[in-house]
């Protein structure tokens, strides 16, 4: 990628959440990669009309009306797409998953933190969804697929979600170059993912990765009436119904959801839908869940709660993988969603001022669920645990740690 590394995070800063800024900024690197291979004006001229005007014109009408990459859900003969948590380490009980969100951006910050998650070496590791800008070919290569890009490949599985940002180039590079890098080690077994959706379990808990990404952008002209609301499809819906059987009552297993885009918010928009689902589904029964998203570029621990129809969830916001990370609090009005939320400064870049990047590292113990939230130092800024009623599937909560300085609400 062209220019330093300062240079690449500094294209981030008021990033919008448009197919057209964002096919925009991805033709504006190609250009300015090609003008580091030339010295001529005229071919400067030249190549910033080839590469960055038509290029952005045809990718970004490419997108916005061409078609969307077929859906895609498991075959169910030879793959569920529900994968036993296993421990790469056959001595330990202990399994460990390291969840990444906003993560794929080819920045230091990602790169630092794929490092950090290396040392750790979980058993698993999770992108939650959006590959930067428009989740192009080039885009995974860089960072998941060439030799050099830095993701960190659990040795019993890494999987992916989809975020909007992938879908802005319908989602393409996400089915065909993404999930055939993606796995889960059944035995000795490596199972290719299929789908944007999965679950990985054991006998007390249960992580449900869900698909919000492939509807979370509509159609020119449609979606002005008709927002894109991220409801899970169908086949998804099925699939959890059928085969996850979310709604067994026998099941009491703790219940963790990831997502790409948030169940509730305190910054921007929020998506109720795939709550009303999932509560649908799960029945009459109010289970709480640990629900886990990114999408928001923050840290946030959200109080115990429900949005709409949806289930009692802790909602948790790790959108701050690999971008500028925003610090700016929400209004005074949104602030009772809160819990614990992070507002350090780590650097100024223009005149704004940027939290910590970092990740979330789940560690499964038996009936007990731990989480570290992780800086970019190696810090852990906030520690807290679940502990699931195998009776009835409650669960019981308790902050272990919260580094002294973070906002409070």
């Amino acid at each position: 990628m062209p220019g330093t590394s300062e240079e690449r995070a500094q294209k981030y800063l008021d990033l919008g959440h448009s197919e057209a800024e964002n096919h925009a900024k991805t033709q504006l690197e190609l250009y300015e990669k090609r003008v580091e291979q030339t010295s001529s004006v005229t071919n400067v001229i030249s190549e910033f009309f080839k590469t960055n005007l038509i290029g952005f014109a045809w990718h970004y009408l490419r997108s916005r009306f061409g078609a969307r990459h077929p859906y895609q859900a498991y075959p169910r003969n030879d793959d569920t797409g529900i994968y036993p948590l296993q421990s790469s380490i056959a001595s330990r009980e202990e399994i460990s998953i390291a969840l990444l969100s906003d993560w794929a951006s080819d920045t230091a910050e990602s790169d630092a933190i794929a490092n950090l998650v290396a040392r750790h070496a979980p058993d698993y590791t999770v992108h939650m969804g959006d590959i930067y800008f428009v989740g192009t070919p080039k885009e995974v290569e860089e960072n998941f697929t060439a030799p050099y890009a830095s993701w960190y490949y659990g040795a019993s599985g890494s999987l992916a979600l989809s975020g909007n940002h992938e879908m802005y180039s319908n989602g393409n590079a996400f089915f065909q170059h993404l999930l055939p890098a993606m796995y889960a080690q059944v035995g000795d077994v490596r199972m290719t993912q299929q789908a944007g959706f999965f679950c990985l379990e054991n006998e007390y808990w249960r992580i449900i990765g869900i698909d919000t990404g492939y509807t979370s952008v509509g159609r020119p002209f449609f979606e002005i009436l008709s927002p894109p609301d991220c409801h899970l499809r169908k086949e998804q819906v099925a699939w959890l119904r059928d085969v996850v059987k979310l709604g067994d009552p026998l099941d009491t297993r703790g219940i963790v959801f990831l997502s790409h885009h948030p169940y509730m918010s305190a910054f921007r928009e929020e998506y109720t839908r795939p709550g009303e689902q999932l509560q649908k589904l799960m029945g009459d029964a109010q289970r709480p869940v640990v629900w886990i998203w990114g999408h928001d570029h923050r840290m946030v621990a959200y109080r115990f709660d429900r949005n709409g129809k949806g289930p009692q969830a802790f909602g948790r916001c790790i959108g701050h993988g690999g971008l500028p990370v925003e610090i700016r609090p929400p209004d005074a009005g949104e602030l009772y969603k809160i819990d614990y939320y992070d507002t350090r400064v780590r650097k100024e870049m223009k005149g704004r001022a940027l939290g910590y990047n970092g990740f979330v590292r789940l560690l499964l113990r038996n009936e007990k669920l731990v989480a570290e939230y992780r800086d970019l130092e190696d810090t852990c800024v906030m520690e807290e645990s679940w502990t699931v009623n195998k009776t009835n599937g409650q669960l019981d909560w308790e902050v272990v740690d919260v580094l002294p300085g973070l906002a409070v609400r």
